[in-house]
């Protein structure tokens, strides 16, 4: 990649143009870590990044930004710029095309406000940024106050850098974090959520939380995460502390290779635990389960999450306490949860939950963990099942509706338990079985 993206810069040279790596990748770089992407800044105006590059793509060519596809690659040129006015708190209202250092100027935080010719292999600093790197300081370019209201979303993008690179925040930063937080609840909920994933990635993602808190960024984005800060669980199950505590515990527990769903499903697992508060024989919070993922599913839907998302988290919320259940069932109907495309998500939040619980006890996810693998290791996937919807309204004489569905959850039971082997033996049991299955768990 950076061997294109130097190609790249050469051919714009070459015709007369200045044009450097810009922002992130230039400081991954100085930091000595490989650039997920390169960007490119140039004094090339976006008709003429266009016509020297065959393959590409208008994504802001008002704002001079071009994008280029090279050698399998994506590149995001942009003419220097410097910009006026941002009446929406997200995009200018005017752009001017200028030079290198007014470009800089007009770039969030110092870190990212450098340039770098890999031909001459120089960097251009004029914001002091490889000083900040060096001091691990988080700082806006210029007035605090002004790169916040040109984007409202880089209060957020301040928490992820400054956890995710593990930096500090400059006094004047963090003041003006704090005192503009509640702008945060003004940016698109779309731009919100991939911050957030970016955040949730992180294997500081806890500290990020509890520095988001701490600002006051918390309540304008995740209110209903800020609401378990505080909230007593009882203490001879949970010794760590308060919900918030725990959640924090089990985010942090999780290893390296959990995917994105599985981390929201991890954060958001108790999220209803304030709603269901009652003080009985002790601290309880029943039915905390199905409210939580209620609630996951309304902040999700908030984020812009798609439909299939959703319904992935909340279904694994919804069962992230069935555990013991799921070891009393018999073999064909546990092997029928085991299949679920979903599981593998809600063995990630199974050890989560227990392994963020002080004294965490993974007796059980281990067993559940063993019956797991011994049913992989007979099925890798779902079987084709023996009969079909229509076999079941031909034999049985029945209309569409739910009855077919709870009829073939029915029959995939017994051939996981091995109780019918073949298409024969499971057509022979239909016949018999009469038009009353034994129900099915809701959402299994």
């Amino acid at each position: 990649m950076q061997k294109t993206a130097k190609q790249i810069v050469k051919t714009l040279q070459d015709k007369g143009h200045k044009a450097y790596f810009a922002g992130g990748s230039v400081r991954d770089m100085i930091m000595d870590k490989d650039p997920k992407d390169v960007d490119i800044a140039t004094s090339a105006r976006p008709d003429e990044i266009e016509d020297l590059f065959e393959d590409t793509y208008d994504i802001g060519k008002d704002f001079g930004v071009i994008l280029v596809h090279e050698n399998g690659h994506e590149f995001e040129i942009a003419t220097f710029r410097s910009d006026s006015g941002y009446s929406d708190g997200r995009r200018p209202d005017a752009v001017l095309f200028t030079h290198a250092e007014e470009d800089a100027l007009r770039r969030d935080f110092t870190i990212n406000g450098l340039f770098y010719d890999p031909i001459t292999e120089e960097t251009h600093d004029f914001v002091g940024g490889r000083d900040d790197i060096k001091n691990k300081l988080i700082r806006f370019i210029g007035d605090p106050r002004e790169r916040i209201l040109e984007d409202h979303l880089r209060i957020i993008r301040a928490v992820r850098f400054k956890n995710t690179l593990q930096f500090g925040y400059h006094p004047d930063t963090y003041a003006a974090i704090k005192k503009h937080a509640h702008l945060a609840d003004k940016v698109s909920w779309e731009r919100v959520r991939d911050e957030l994933n970016k955040i949730i990635m992180s294997e500081l993602a806890p500290i990020a939380f509890e520095d988001m808190q701490d600002t006051g960024v918390l309540p304008h984005v995740l209110p209903e995460l800020e609401a378990c800060k505080g909230i007593a669980q009882p203490a001879e199950y949970h010794h760590e502390g308060d919900v918030w505590t725990h959640l924090m515990d089990s985010i942090e527990s999780l290893p390296e290779e959990a995917p994105l769903l599985a981390r929201w499903a991890v954060l958001l697992h108790d999220i209803g635990k304030p709603q269901t508060f009652e003080i009985k024989e002790r601290i309880r919070f029943d039915h905390h389960a199905e409210v939580s993922a209620d609630i996951a599913t309304r902040i999700m839907r908030r984020l812009r999450f798609s439909r299939k998302d959703r319904e992935l988290v909340s279904w694994v919320i919804r069962h992230h306490f069935m555990m013991v259940q799921l070891l009393e069932m018999p073999l064909g109907r546990q092997r029928h949860w085991f299949l679920n495309p979903n599981f593998p998500i809600l063995m990630y939040l199974f050890f989560a939950d227990a392994a963020g619980t002080t004294p965490a006890d993974l007796s059980l996810y281990n067993k559940v963990k063993a019956a797991y693998e011994d049913c992989l290791e007979n099925f890798e996937q779902r079987p084709e099942p023996f009969i079909t919807g229509k076999d079941v309204m031909d034999i049985l004489k029945l209309k569409p509706g739910p009855e077919i569905g709870d009829i073939l959850d029915e029959a995939m039971e017994k051939q996981l338990g091995h109780e019918l082997n073949t298409r024969e033996e499971a057509l022979s049991w239909l016949k018999n079985s009469g038009s009353s299955p034994t129900p099915s768990q809701p959402n299994a």
